[in-house]
């Protein structure tokens, strides 16, 4: 018996709009909507679900996405803000940098050059 990872799943008060947006920034797909309360967004590194709850919990989420891109950071930054996102900053640790922002809900993401993820 294996355990894998099914997909991560985000709480929202509003998840049908923030599952598109989603979909439309990693390039995936609104595959399931069950009446806006549950939202599955396919993409080529797997699922991400949202569903759908009176209230999210307050402060910074405890589990974050760190996505990587394999072309230029500060064009992909760009294209993020562009689309919706906010952004926290830049950081850098050593060698390694990249961006941390915000989806058009609050939740904390960040995006790194290819080579610089483990």
């Amino acid at each position: 018996m294996a355990l894998h990872l099914g997909m991560i799943t985000t709480d929202s008060t509003d998840p049908l709009p923030l599952a598109r947006w989603w979909a439309d920034v990693l390039g995936g797909e609104v595959v399931a909507e069950n009446e806006g309360w549950f939202v599955v967004v396919a993409t080529e590194a797997g699922a991400l679900a949202f569903q759908r709850v009176e209230e999210v919990t307050p402060g910074k989420n405890r589990v974050h996405l760190d996505l990587v891109v394999d072309g230029d950071l500060d064009a992909e930054h760009e294209r993020l803000v562009a689309a919706g996102a906010a952004s926290l900053g830049e950081r850098t640790e050593g060698a390694a940098r990249w961006f941390t922002l915000t989806d058009p809900q609050g939740n904390e993401f960040c995006v790194a050059p290819e080579d610089h993820h483990p």
